[in-house]
């Protein structure tokens, strides 16, 4: 997506030019010239260079100053939301939480810093508003890349971790974010581990953890199972190495239990409309029929199916199967086999996602039928690639009379095509050209014709319960969660199993870390590690190179795998937990993150909890958080919190594309390094642009040249403060009064609802307007203005609070109060038209008549020239809008 810088950057004015008639008359000319030389897009960095130099504003020195400041004063330290009795103060809360990131070896590009910026606004706001604020920041440190990186690099994960944290820190404190770092976690944290493997066995001992063999994109290459959404055209999306799909014993965590927990829980929450249509289509709860289809020829054999359409049951001319459906082998024929195995492995290579978003569907016939439940027929039963295994029963009914696919599918294989369903209108015919889909009348189906759709559906689903070969079903998209890795950068799992010996053989002289030692480990068996003896760390290895073995690379550390305990042996799970198990429970650890009794006390839990704004991309929000809400539900259920819902609001800041309207990336080389940008302009004019360049929510195009406007207008404030100071007797004239508080208004309002563009625009007017009256600066108006521009440039708002005269630093300090009655305009400028084309401007009371408007006009003397020597036939007013003179 390609966006037009120069409109990007305007989209503030625009919407800033309807602020209110006064400020736009007092400001017309300001506005105008700001717009433009925003809006200008050949400006050089050489250019820009000279025009903060000549402004005076000493960014280099003043902000790693106020930075050294806040983080020795502790200044955003998180209050105590209790007394000494152990009773809440009572004062109103936010939690303010932006997505875990990723500490990636690249560091940040200037994308990042957006939504950080925009929560910490949030932050800074909320404490001047009398809020106790807790914003914290940590890292989302295990996973494949870290490990990668390793691997490529030659050096141990946990070594290039910690250096990449350390990078983004830095980064991170150099853009003046007020988080309370003494709060700050890493997912590869052991303490951190401790508990992550602690919540894991709250989950295996309820019943929601367990083995299972799965189907999966088994990368060999990169000796680890893959996302569907990591394998294209078989081949993963990291390193384009060869997937196969191979069943694998497997951690799955049984998220389809909260399914309907998970849908339901939606409600009430503030999130955008996009994110909770995608939690609700993944979860994708489906209220229909299943129906139980015999087998011929294979008395204990069923195909069960699902469908939304009962009423179309008599249409049923075929069935499919996934090609790893367990009855495939047993229901194909000895004629078909060749065909049908060789299609079966074919599939096998291909992910879940390539083969169900595949437009063009193939199948093979396996030469078994199935018998239809009510009229007993036999009906063929193929397999196909577009039926998924691991989504439902495994097996659909396939009715191409009224379903656009299975139609196409049947019309590709010569396969029978039963009309059971027609229009309601009479006289409308059936086409056999293609399925008609939308509800009807029955026809063709025995008893139930005549029936309309909704009718005939809960007909045949009562017929289907009465002779048990079905019934009512509420089922769900949703799949358990597939909790395994086969790698090495992941927390260990908490479960060990039984070694066993062959028959005869000495427990206790034989030794399974031998090669030659034959034995069985019983995956049959789990038992959780002793909750007293957590953390399970990592083994020391030297070669962490994932290999081909799909038990993964810690099988390789035998020293760590086998153990003994009361005179038997044991081996150690050797898979991993994913990378999303930290990031499940992150804002839980940053309550209490040096807790080392519990994951975090149920009193910090009630004081902070739910996250009131949770700020992040909405690129990988899905998984997150669904998996979050997930743990979170159940933590609730076992009583350790007590809110059922983790996040109340949720906000997506748009991505910042490179200055070529594309993604950011190091292949394209329109990657920007924000480093770069703060020894050229300072982190606070990194924070304006940001927030500037558009509405936070929208995607915007990166120009380092157009920074230079909120260079200016931050050397402007900067300049008017040091005005300001020098004169402590000004006093504030009705027009600089009014304008003040109309900006202290819309920028109260415009922070409330995260508009910080059109807030910034507001300053950069009130800024303007000061600028002009020279050394006649109110005290009072710039007092304001700083507090005002403090959430968003905070080292600019600190320095200029000190040049004030002010030795506390302004973060607790009152946020602005505005007067309504001077926010409202007495009098409007309005155009004048003579024979529909303007011809002046008139200034009148807000309520003034007609003939007041008229009396007006008749004192500009080109409106008069207009009508000299004409008949003014008709008025046409508008009040606060327009005058229109018609004359002949």
């Amino acid at each position: 997506m390609r966006i037009n810088p120069s409109i990007a950057i305007m989209l503030p004015f625009l919407r800033c030019s309807a602020f209110t008639p006064v400020l736009r008359r007092a400001t017309r000319h300001n506005i105008m010239r700001s717009s433009l030389a925003m809006s200008t897009t050949s400006s050089t960095d050489s250019e820009t260079k000279t025009a903060a130099a000549a402004a005076g504003y000493p960014f280099s020195r003043i902000e790693p100053k106020w930075q050294s400041y806040w983080l020795q004063n502790k200044t955003f330290a998180t209050p105590k939301r209790r007394d000494e009795s152990g009773k809440q103060t009572g004062r109103k809360k936010k939690y303010i939480l932006d997505m875990f990131p990723y500490p990636s070896g690249a560091g940040l590009h200037v994308g990042h810093p957006e939504g950080y910026t925009a929560s910490d606004i949030m932050s800074r706001y909320y404490r001047m508003t009398s809020h106790d604020v807790l914003h914290p920041i940590g890292w989302d440190s295990f996973g494949l890349p870290a490990e990668q990186f390793a691997i490529q690099t030659g050096t141990h994960p946990d070594v290039t971790t910690k250096a990449n944290i350390d990078n983004f820190k830095r980064q991170l404190q150099m853009l003046g974010f007020s988080y309370d770092w003494e709060k700050e976690v890493a997912t590869t944290d052991i303490e951190y581990v401790k508990w992550t493997q602690w919540i894991f066995l709250q989950l295996f001992k309820k019943g929601l953890a367990n083995q299972s063999e799965v189907s999966v994109n088994w990368c060999p290459k990169l000796g680890t199972v893959l996302a569907n959404e990591e394998v294209i055209d078989g081949l993963s999306e990291r390193g384009d190495h060869p997937v196969i799909r191979l069943p694998l014993r497997q951690w799955v965590l049984k998220i389809t239990e909260y399914a309907d927990r998970l849908e339901k829980g939606l409600e009430g929450l503030d999130w955008p409309a996009g994110t909770m249509t995608a939690q609700e289509q993944w979860i994708g709860k489906s209220e229909g029929t299943e129906i139980i289809f015999d087998v011929k020829g294979m008395e204990n054999e069923k195909v069960t199916v699902f469908t939304t359409r009962a009423d179309t049951l008599f249409g049923v001319t075929y069935l499919t199967l996934a090609p790893e459906h367990p009855l495939v082998s047993q229901i194909t024929t000895q004629s078909q086999k060749e065909e049908v195995d060789a299609y079966v492995t074919a599939t096998s290579s291909r992910s879940d996602l390539d083969r169900s978003s595949n437009k063009e569907k193939t199948g093979v016939f396996t030469g078994g039928y199935a018998i239809h439940p009510f009229t007993k027929e036999e009906i063929p039963v193929w397999i196909g690639d577009y039926v998924l295994g691991s989504y439902g029963t495994g097996a659909v009914m396939a009715v191409p009379a009224h379903d656009e696919r299975d139609f196409e599918f049947a019309s590709k294989y010569g396969l029978d095509v039963k009309w059971v369903v027609q229009p309601k209108e009479d006289g409308n015919e059936l086409s056999e050209e293609e399925a008609f889909t939308d509800y009807g009348v029955s026809i063709n189906s025995g008893e139930f014709d005549g029936m309309k759709t909704e009718k005939a559906r809960k007909a045949i689903t009562a017929k289907l319960t009465e002779i048990k070969a079905g019934g009512s079903k509420i089922t769900y998209k949703l799949r358990d969660w597939v909790f395994s890795r086969q790698r090495y950068w992941g927390e260990p799992i908490p479960i060990y199993f039984p070694v066993e010996f062959p028959e005869g053989v000495d427990a206790m002289a034989a030794d399974p870390k031998e090669d030659d030692c034959e034995h069985t480990i019983r995956f049959d068996k789990p038992i959780p590690v002793d909750e007293a003896d957590l953390p399970l760390k990592l083994p020391e290895m030297d070669n962490f190179l994932p290999g081909d073995d799909p038990a993964g690379c810690l099988a390789r550390a035998k020293d760590w795998r086998y153990f003994q305990k009361d005179d038997q042996w044991f081996a150690r799970e050797t898979n991993t937990m994913p990378q999303w198990a930290g990031s499940c429970w992150y804002y839980f650890r940053f309550l209490d993150p040096k807790n080392d009794e519990a994951a975090f006390s149920p009193e910090l839990d009630e004081d902070w909890m739910p996250v009131d704004l949770y700020v992040g991309g909405a690129e990988h929000a899905v998984l997150h958080l669904l998996y979050a809400r997930f743990w979170h539900q159940v933590l609730y259920d076992l009583g350790y919190t007590k809110h059922p819902e983790p996040f109340q609001k949720l906000i997506h800041q748009g991505m910042i594309l490179g200055s070529d309207g594309e993604k950011m990336s190091k292949s394209r080389g329109n990657v920007v390094n924000p480093d770069d940008v703060v020894d050229l302009h300072g982190a606070d004019a990194l924070r304006l642009y940001e927030m500037f360049m558009g509405p936070l929510e929208a995607v915007k195009p990166w120009q380092t040249s157009q920074v230079a406007g909120v260079v200016r207008f931050q050397n402007k404030l900067y300049n008017v403060v040091q005005s300001a100071a020098q004169n402590e007797d000004v006093i504030m004239d009705d027009e600089t009064t009014k304008l003040l508080h109309k900006t202290m208004k819309k920028v109260t309002e415009d922070i409330e609802s995260m508009s910080f563009n059109t807030a910034i625009s507001a300053m950069m007017v009130l800024a303007n307007h000061l600028n002009t009256l020279k050394d006649k600066v109110p005290r009072e108006a710039a007092e304001k203005l700083t507090l005002m521009v403090s959430p968003f440039a905070p080292h600019l708002g600190e320095e200029c609070w000190s040049l004030l005269g002010h030795q506390e630093s302004l973060a607790y300090h009152p946020w602005v109060e505005y007067d309504e009655e001077l926010c409202v305009d007495n009098s409007v400028s309005i155009g004048v038209q003579v024979n529909g084309k303007k011809r002046g401007e008139i200034e009148i009371a807000v309520d003034a008549s007609q003939d007041d408007a008229m009396e007006e006009a008749m004192k500009v003397q080109a409106i008069l020239n207009q009508l000299d020597g004409k008949d003014v036939k008709k008025i046409i007013f508008v009040p606060g809008r327009i005058l229109n003179i018609i004359a002949k």
